[in-house]
């Protein structure tokens, strides 16, 4: 049996992925993996063809991979799909097979799954439903002589019943950990500030000390901003904080709008990033250049559009 595993965006290691390829190796297969929608000239004819994409935004790529392999499997949080690797393999999702990601040094998976919000424009409740436990942090640990230094992808971290022990474990065991969906900051406490504060946290590349979290309703001011109040009180610098923003979702939202929550947020010390809804929309793409580049630094809003 051919089998072809297709990663077709995001630029981390795609665990679904990973388990299929230990899937089917087990199982005598070849594995064949690309980050390519489309054929290329030596790949043989397959008998199963899977694609993942985790960004809705990648709607081109999709659709070239659809018309290139036709009868193929797609799936993952940027498709309509639901479908999960158990749901294709029949049993439950185990061991990771890191050989297609040969130059990735870190581990990666969850400590939870689910979430305890049900945000509009988020497939998590849907395919997940409420937060749960998954693994501890030393399962997902490669071991050996991998560096101690775990790419977590929980939607939730403090909302699983839990956390104060997968906190221990880092702690205690000596890890770094990268939070790279980010915390729920509406529904941090002061208690799980203080334990964030503690951890050896990073980006994705363990190379800047950074967290990741969001603002994505104007609404949401006064919860936002007691949660950024308990983390820097627990000694976490605003500099470390990236913060996501979702513009061009909701449907009364104005550029005042966008600029307030900007400002709000660039005042505050944090580092904003806006994450555009809509990709055809212009103006907030340009907006976002103008955040992510950081020439709002040296050029008003007003004179740089």
């Amino acid at each position: 049996m051919k089998v072809r595993l297709t990663q077709l965006d995001g630029k981390l290691p795609n665990l679904a992925l990973m388990a299929l390829s230990t899937y089917y190796k087990k199982r005598g297969a070849e594995v064949w993996f690309s980050r390519s929608p489309m054929r290329d000239l030596f790949e043989p004819q397959f008998d199963l063809v899977f694609g993942s994409s985790i960004f809705t935004r990648s709607i081109n790529a999709r659709a070239a991979f659809r018309r290139e392999f036709p009868e193929s499997t797609c799936a993952g949080t940027g498709t309509d799909s639901l479908q999960t690797v158990e749901d294709l393999t029949g049993e439950p999702e185990q061991s990771h097979d890191y050989s297609i990601y040969p130059n990735y040094r870190h581990s990666i998976g969850f400590t939870q799954r689910g979430c305890r919000l049900k945000c509009g424009f988020c497939v998590v409740p849907k395919k997940e439903g409420r937060n749960r436990d998954n693994k501890r942090i030393g399962e997902i640990w490669r071991g050996g002589n991998h560096p101690k230094e775990i790419c977590l992808l929980d939607n939730d971290f403090f909302g699983q019943p839990n956390w104060r022990e997968k906190c221990d474990e880092i702690e205690n065991d000596g890890f770094k950990i990268c939070l790279n969906q980010g915390i729920n900051i509406r529904l941090i406490n002061e208690e799980g500030a203080e334990r964030l504060a503690g951890l050896k946290y990073y980006d994705d590349q363990f190379k800047s000390r950074r967290i990741y979290t969001a603002w994505d309703n104007a609404k949401d001011e006064k919860i936002f901003f007691r949660g950024l109040d308990y983390m820097t009180r627990a000694g976490i610098r605003p500099a470390h904080i990236m913060v996501y923003m979702l513009v061009g979702y909701w449907p009364s939202e104005t550029m005042k709008d966008v600029l307030f929550r900007f400002n709000k947020l660039k005042d505050a010390g944090v580092m904003p990033f806006p994450m555009v809804y809509d990709e055809k929309n212009r103006e907030l793409k340009r907006f976002q250049r103008w955040v992510v580049r950081r020439y709002y630094q040296f050029i008003e809003w007003k004179d740089y559009r």
